[in-house]
């Protein structure tokens, strides 16, 4: 079987499906891989260290003789105008709020995996391009934060008397939102998290960081590990707790999101009046809309003199280290996939039919498909 691993084309994307040291694991299974000349470039992957393990580097024009095409991000309508109908396509592809892709993809009879909507299961945990990408965004969050504040983050003793640590607030704790709290516990602030689903209390803690609960008998853990949408009751007291602790933040990193909705508002306008002067947000929501409702989103703006970052793809900012994570994710998705016929096409395994969007000219994925007659999201 043959793939072929394209260049992205959004502006800012660094990241690349498939690094060199994969290729070698790949081979082994049988899988031969073109990649399109300057496809790892922004990653710090030369055209000659694929060829050096065996990739062949090839032009667009040849790309789509491949069994298969690999990339990160999802194709734009005229990516998949120039793919021939009927080929395979494994990428992120955010099928639950981008309708007008998965009818495009839909009309050209792709079949289109989109491994952001792998299920979250035991044995896909290899293949989690979400919690890989989610560890990158946590860490660069804080590291932001820090270069940003006008404080140190640990306390110090100095000749000058001591420093108060940074006090840094995150809400969400799932992957980003605990890789924020260890991250910003080793750079010495004071920590505390917040999150809807209670059951994560002894994690947070397990980084070094204060659980934040908001009292109540509602537990906000949805399907597959992500978090539901609350009551009006439940978010009525968690506003006020927040309310209570933002004031005192130094640093506000929220990163709640489900699934195929916009995220959800944490941080009012109020909430940010309150802020010091010089405090800042980071906004891991940014690219659904944004957990403060000031975000704006791939923008950085002051507000009530509060700096609010709205990056909405961090993990392209550590181009290497992502594109290495998402390369084994994809190893491991595809050795799941396919086997020395091609793609096997298991509707009875679950990781198959959970992330297959679209096959022969039908939509399969039943979240999008729901959301989709209901006249959801679209782009």
């Amino acid at each position: 079987m043959k793939i072929a691993v394209l260049k992205e084309t959004i502006a800012g994307e660094k990241r690349v499906a498939i690094i060199p040291d994969s290729l070698k694991r790949l081979t082994k299974h049988g899988i031969q891989v073109l990649v399109q000349s300057g496809a790892g470039d922004a990653a710090g992957f030369t055209d000659a260290d694929y060829e050096k393990l065996g990739a062949k580097i090839a032009s667009l024009d040849e790309m789509v003789t491949a069994d298969a095409i690999v990339k990160v991000l999802p194709p734009t309508l005229d990516e998949v105008d120039n793919l021939p109908n009927g080929k395979t396509l494994i990428s992120i592809i955010q099928p639950m709020t981008r309708h007008d892709l998965v009818n495009k993809l839909a009309a050209k009879k792709i079949n289109a995996f989109g491994m952001d909507v792998i299920p979250r299961t035991t044995l896909a945990q290899s293949m989690d391009i979400l919690s890989s990408m989610s560890t990158i965004a946590g860490y660069k969050a804080v590291l932001m934060a820090a270069d940003s504040i006008n404080k140190f983050f640990p306390m110090l003793m100095t000749a000058a008397g001591t420093i108060a640590p940074a006090r840094v607030m995150v809400l969400g704790a799932g992957v980003a939102g605990l890789m924020a709290c260890a991250t910003a516990k080793r750079l010495g602030a004071v920590v505390e998290a917040t999150d809807v689903r209670p059951e994560v209390k002894e994690q947070v803690k397990s980084v070094g960081a204060k659980f934040l609960e908001v009292k109540s008998d509602e537990s906000g853990a949805g399907q597959g590990g992500y978090a539901k949408e609350m009551s009006d009751e439940y978010k009525q007291k968690q506003a006020k707790m927040i309310a209570k602790h933002i004031a005192k933040a130094d640093v506000v990193i929220p990163t709640a999101l489900i699934p195929g909705r916009k995220a959800p508002i944490l941080i009012t306008e109020e909430h940010v009046k309150s802020m010091k002067p010089g405090s800042v947000i980071v906004d891991l929501a940014a690219e659904m809309g944004g957990n403060c409702e000031l975000t704006e989103k791939d923008k950085d703006v002051v507000k009530h003199g509060v700096l609010i970052i709205g990056n909405s793809n961090l993990p392209s900012t550590m181009s290497f280290h992502a594109s290495q994570m998402f390369s084994k994710n994809v190893e491991r998705y595809l050795f799941h996939l396919t086997d020395e016929k091609g793609f096997k096409m298991d509707m009875s395994d679950e990781i198959t039919s959970g992330s297959l969007v679209t096959k022969d000219g039908e939509i399969i994925h039943a979240m999008t498909k729901k959301l989709m007659a209901q006249g959801g999201n679209n782009g």
